[in-house]
Protein backbone atom coordinates (compact mmCIF):
# COMPACT_ATOMS: atom_id res chain seq x y z
CA UNK A 1 0.00 0.00 0.00
CA UNK A 2 1.18 3.50 -0.64
CA UNK A 3 2.43 4.88 2.64
CA UNK A 4 -0.14 7.34 3.88
CA UNK A 5 -2.51 6.23 1.13
CA UNK A 6 -6.04 4.88 1.29
CA UNK A 7 -8.03 2.27 -0.48
CA UNK A 8 -7.86 -1.36 -1.37
CA UNK A 9 -6.58 -3.45 -4.23
CA UNK A 10 -8.25 -1.29 -6.87
CA UNK A 11 -6.21 1.80 -6.04
CA UNK A 12 -2.49 2.27 -6.55
CA UNK A 13 -1.67 0.17 -3.53
CA UNK A 14 1.82 -1.12 -3.48
CA UNK A 15 5.22 -0.80 -2.00
CA UNK A 16 6.68 2.60 -2.79
CA UNK A 17 10.39 2.31 -3.29
CA UNK A 18 13.03 4.93 -2.81
CA UNK A 19 16.75 4.69 -3.20
CA UNK A 20 18.24 2.28 -0.64
CA UNK A 21 14.85 1.38 0.84
CA UNK A 22 14.45 -2.16 2.11
CA UNK A 23 11.63 -4.30 0.67
CA UNK A 24 10.83 -6.03 3.96
CA UNK A 25 10.78 -2.75 5.89
CA UNK A 26 8.30 -1.29 3.41
CA UNK A 27 6.06 -4.33 3.62
CA UNK A 28 6.00 -4.25 7.39
CA UNK A 29 4.84 -0.61 7.40
CA UNK A 30 1.59 -1.60 5.67
CA UNK A 31 -1.33 -2.02 8.11
CA UNK A 32 -2.09 -5.67 8.77
CA UNK A 33 1.39 -6.89 7.79
CA UNK A 34 3.96 -8.25 10.19
CA UNK A 35 7.28 -9.94 9.42
CA UNK A 36 8.80 -12.39 11.88
CA UNK A 37 12.01 -14.32 12.12
CA UNK A 38 11.31 -18.02 12.04
CA UNK A 39 13.17 -21.20 12.73
CA UNK A 40 13.45 -21.64 8.95
CA UNK A 41 15.31 -19.76 6.24
CA UNK A 42 14.28 -16.17 5.63
CA UNK A 43 11.45 -14.41 7.38
CA UNK A 44 7.74 -15.17 7.48
CA UNK A 45 5.24 -12.58 6.26
CA UNK A 46 1.91 -12.41 8.06
CA UNK A 47 -1.23 -10.53 7.14
CA UNK A 48 -3.77 -10.17 9.94
CA UNK A 49 -2.06 -13.01 11.79
CA UNK A 50 -1.99 -15.48 8.90
CA UNK A 51 1.19 -16.43 7.08
CA UNK A 52 0.97 -15.34 3.44
CA UNK A 53 4.56 -15.33 2.22
CA UNK A 54 8.22 -15.88 3.02
CA UNK A 55 11.03 -13.42 2.31
CA UNK A 56 14.59 -14.33 1.45
CA UNK A 57 17.49 -11.98 0.97
CA UNK A 58 20.69 -12.89 -0.85
CA UNK A 59 22.07 -16.20 0.50
CA UNK A 60 18.97 -16.93 2.63
CA UNK A 61 17.39 -18.24 -0.55
CA UNK A 62 20.01 -21.01 -0.71
CA UNK A 63 19.27 -21.95 2.90
CA UNK A 64 15.64 -22.33 1.83
CA UNK A 65 16.70 -24.62 -1.03
CA UNK A 66 18.81 -26.71 1.37
CA UNK A 67 15.84 -27.03 3.75
CA UNK A 68 13.96 -28.51 0.81
CA UNK A 69 16.77 -30.95 -0.02
CA UNK A 70 17.80 -29.07 -3.14
CA UNK A 71 21.50 -28.93 -3.88
CA UNK A 72 21.77 -25.84 -6.08
CA UNK A 73 24.99 -27.18 -7.67
CA UNK A 74 22.93 -29.94 -9.30
CA UNK A 75 20.92 -27.30 -11.20
CA UNK A 76 23.13 -24.29 -11.90
CA UNK A 77 26.86 -23.66 -12.03
CA UNK A 78 27.04 -20.37 -10.13
CA UNK A 79 24.91 -18.92 -7.37
CA UNK A 80 22.70 -15.92 -8.03
CA UNK A 81 21.99 -13.66 -5.06
CA UNK A 82 18.64 -11.89 -5.32
CA UNK A 83 18.11 -8.47 -3.78
CA UNK A 84 14.90 -9.96 -2.42
CA UNK A 85 12.95 -13.12 -3.10
CA UNK A 86 9.33 -13.37 -2.02
CA UNK A 87 7.54 -16.71 -1.97
CA UNK A 88 3.81 -15.97 -2.13
CA UNK A 89 2.34 -19.13 -0.66
CA UNK A 90 -1.17 -19.03 -2.11
CA UNK A 91 0.18 -18.44 -5.64
CA UNK A 92 3.03 -20.96 -5.29
CA UNK A 93 5.14 -18.28 -6.92
CA UNK A 94 8.64 -17.06 -6.17
CA UNK A 95 9.10 -13.40 -7.03
CA UNK A 96 12.66 -12.29 -7.61
CA UNK A 97 12.67 -8.56 -6.89
CA UNK A 98 15.56 -6.45 -8.10
CA UNK A 99 15.54 -2.75 -7.24
CA UNK A 100 17.46 -0.58 -9.72
CA UNK A 101 17.86 3.13 -9.12
CA UNK A 102 20.02 5.29 -11.36
CA UNK A 103 20.79 8.95 -11.56
CA UNK A 104 23.60 8.69 -14.12
CA UNK A 105 24.38 6.25 -16.93
CA UNK A 106 26.22 3.17 -15.76
CA UNK A 107 26.47 -0.60 -15.60
CA UNK A 108 22.84 -1.06 -14.58
CA UNK A 109 21.97 -0.46 -18.25
CA UNK A 110 23.36 -3.86 -19.16
CA UNK A 111 22.15 -5.57 -15.98
CA UNK A 112 18.56 -5.09 -17.13
CA UNK A 113 19.33 -7.28 -20.12
CA UNK A 114 20.17 -10.28 -17.92
CA UNK A 115 16.69 -10.95 -16.55
CA UNK A 116 15.84 -13.77 -18.97
CA UNK A 117 18.95 -15.76 -18.07
CA UNK A 118 18.48 -15.19 -14.34
CA UNK A 119 14.77 -16.04 -14.39
CA UNK A 120 15.54 -19.31 -16.17
CA UNK A 121 18.21 -20.13 -13.57
CA UNK A 122 15.71 -19.58 -10.75
CA UNK A 123 13.16 -21.73 -12.60
CA UNK A 124 15.70 -24.57 -12.64
CA UNK A 125 16.37 -24.16 -8.93
CA UNK A 126 12.74 -24.33 -7.81
CA UNK A 127 11.45 -26.80 -10.41
CA UNK A 128 11.58 -29.71 -7.90
CA UNK A 129 9.23 -27.71 -5.68
CA UNK A 130 6.72 -27.00 -8.46
CA UNK A 131 6.99 -23.25 -7.97
CA UNK A 132 6.50 -20.62 -10.65
CA UNK A 133 9.02 -17.79 -10.94
CA UNK A 134 8.38 -14.13 -11.72
CA UNK A 135 11.34 -11.79 -12.16
CA UNK A 136 10.59 -8.12 -11.60
CA UNK A 137 12.62 -4.94 -11.60
CA UNK A 138 11.50 -1.97 -9.54
CA UNK A 139 12.90 1.04 -11.39
CA UNK A 140 12.97 4.75 -10.75
CA UNK A 141 12.01 7.47 -13.23
CA UNK A 142 15.53 7.48 -14.72
CA UNK A 143 14.43 4.49 -16.82
CA UNK A 144 11.41 6.28 -18.31
CA UNK A 145 13.54 8.17 -20.84
CA UNK A 146 13.32 7.10 -24.52
CA UNK A 147 16.82 5.59 -24.35
CA UNK A 148 15.44 2.67 -22.31
CA UNK A 149 12.50 1.89 -24.62
CA UNK A 150 14.22 -1.06 -26.31
CA UNK A 151 15.53 -2.67 -23.14
CA UNK A 152 12.16 -2.32 -21.38
CA UNK A 153 10.44 -3.90 -24.38
CA UNK A 154 13.00 -6.70 -24.19
CA UNK A 155 12.32 -7.24 -20.46
CA UNK A 156 8.63 -7.75 -21.24
CA UNK A 157 9.33 -9.91 -24.30
CA UNK A 158 11.20 -12.50 -22.21
CA UNK A 159 8.42 -12.81 -19.62
CA UNK A 160 10.10 -10.60 -17.04
CA UNK A 161 8.52 -7.50 -15.58
CA UNK A 162 9.28 -3.99 -14.48
CA UNK A 163 7.42 -1.50 -12.35
CA UNK A 164 8.22 2.13 -11.70
CA UNK A 165 8.74 3.14 -8.06
CA UNK A 166 6.04 0.85 -6.67
CA UNK A 167 5.18 -2.82 -6.49
CA UNK A 168 1.42 -3.38 -6.25
CA UNK A 169 0.39 -5.89 -3.58
CA UNK A 170 -2.42 -7.25 -5.75
CA UNK A 171 0.05 -7.88 -8.58
CA UNK A 172 2.12 -9.99 -6.18
CA UNK A 173 -1.00 -11.83 -5.04
CA UNK A 174 -0.80 -10.45 -1.50
CA UNK A 175 -3.83 -9.25 0.41
CA UNK A 176 -4.40 -5.53 0.68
Amino acid sequence: MKLGGKGGCNTTTGLDFEKKVDFQTLLEKIPGYHIKESNRAGRDVYFNGEIVARCFRKSQFYTYLKENSIDWKQYISKRLLPDDALLVIVRETLFIIEVKYQQVAGSVDEKLQTCDFKRKQYVKLVSPLGLKVEYVYVLNDWFKVPGYKDVLEYVNSVNCHYKFDTLPLAWLGLPC
